[in-house]
């Protein structure tokens, strides 16, 4: 744990589901109500490189990120899923898992871009879908450490 880190002192936003190696959460900032099902996957480790895991770590993370991008496309119905692990503002191992639709603020560019149109609030109703679709699928998972 390094105390100076975001991702090791906080959860990064709404928990949804966790093991002794990473969690899933909701993005609970002004995101949210433009990617409504956005969700981090946070490594608990302080580590900043996927080459810093061994293979099995490396697989089991990876494992956790399409099942979360398994359950944000059932539940939130995007037209695209955008994965990223950037880590350059916070340098600790996470994954984004970013819904996307053609009419999107900031479509087809990342979100971290200048948004091109105005914000379209989407409807948020399957905020409550997501996590018992993230357990379903991450229940069929067999390389979880």
């Amino acid at each position: 744990m390094n105390s100076d880190c975001e991702l090791c002192t906080r959860s990064g936003g709404e928990l949804l589901w966790e093991n002794d190696f990473c969690r899933v959460v909701r993005v609970t900032d002004a995101s949210a109500d433009a990617f409504p099902g956005y969700c981090r996957v946070i490594v608990k480790q302080h580590i900043a490189e996927m080459s810093d895991l061994d293979g099995a770590e490396a697989r089991a993370l990876m494992a956790v990120v399409f099942a979360t991008e398994r359950a944000v496309r059932l539940v939130a119905q995007p037209d695209k899923i955008n994965l990223a692990s950037l880590g350059n503002v916070v340098p600790h191992l996470h994954w984004h898992v970013i819904p996307r639709w053609r009419d999107d603020s900031h479509f087809p560019a990342p979100i971290w871009a200048a948004a091109k149109r105005v914000v379209v609030a989407r409807d948020n109703d399957a905020r409550e879908e997501l996590r018992p679709a993230l357990e379903a699928e991450l229940s069929t998972v067999n390389d979880l450490p």
